[in-house]
């Protein structure tokens, strides 16, 4: 009976070691369902290649979640394992073992419900996160997710030459917002770096812009041709992004 009230034990540990990680992972910015999937997938040692794997393993807490959930895991099921297998090994007659199985059955069913219960869920949840946000500093958003940059967006360096078609014009002029491109901060030449500048400043021979748009628009912006041929270019880019405004809003 001992043996099997220790198996118990670690299968509760196991749940809750999970809804914590899950909620450690949603700190981090990552949707529940998904932070939910990596969290058992991670618990279990079941492979998992989706797209979210490369989101959790470029960012440093979310990889230090799973790790801790993956050691979990490898001990946790061997001692379980280990531990129902002398349950069953101690018991002198069949019927011991009958009761005892119904026993293990009962308690899983029991644990069953427990775990698929939405106000237990939201007990569990709103209580580790309570202690997490108090007690740690695992409000690390991810930027990647929040900015959108694998749905066709990206972040890219943009270097300015001279008599390249930013070159030698305020942001107010360039209209860059109008292409829907945003540029996020300005890295001079003389080393010195603006963040979030405003439409009166500058763009200045050697400046490196860190712009964040389509990366399409991106990567047309960084070869545009200067003078008349470039205004002609930011008009089409203009139409065009007004066009992808209109077909997300028909969406």
């Amino acid at each position: 009976m001992i043996a099997l009230l220790t198996f118990f034990l670690l299968v509760v540990a196991s749940l809750l070691a999970t809804r914590l990680a899950t909620v450690a992972l949603t700190l981090t910015g990552m949707s529940q369902q998904v932070a939910r999937f990596q969290a058992r997938s991670a618990l279990s040692g079941a492979g998992f290649t989706t797209s979210e794997s490369e989101v959790v393993v470029n960012h440093p807490v979310r990889r230090r979640i799973i790790m801790f959930l993956m050691l979990i895991g490898s001990a946790g099921l061997v001692t379980a394992v280990a531990t129902l297998s002398i349950s069953f090994v101690g018991q002198d007659s069949s019927t011991s073992a009958s009761r005892l199985l119904l026993l293990l059955l009962l308690g899983c069913l029991l644990l069953l419900i427990l775990a698929r219960n939405a106000a237990v869920d939201g007990a569990v949840s709103h209580f580790f996160g309570w202690l997490l946000t108090r007690y740690t500093d695992l409000e690390l958003r991810d930027y990647a997710g929040l900015l959108h940059l694998a749905e066709g967006h990206s972040v890219l360096e943009l270097h300015v030459d001279e008599g390249a078609w930013l070159c030698s014009r305020t942001l107010g002029e360039l209209q860059l917002p109008e292409e829907g491109l945003a540029v996020l901060g300005i890295d001079r030449a003389t080393r010195k770096y603006i963040g979030a500048p405003r439409a009166d400043t500058e763009i200045r021979p050697g400046d490196t812009l860190i712009c964040y748009g389509v990366h399409d628009a991106l990567v047309e912006l960084s070869s545009r041709k200067p003078g008349s041929q470039g205004d002609l270019m930011h008009q089409q880019a203009v139409r065009a992004h007004r066009a992808r405004e209109a077909a997300e809003t028909d969406d």
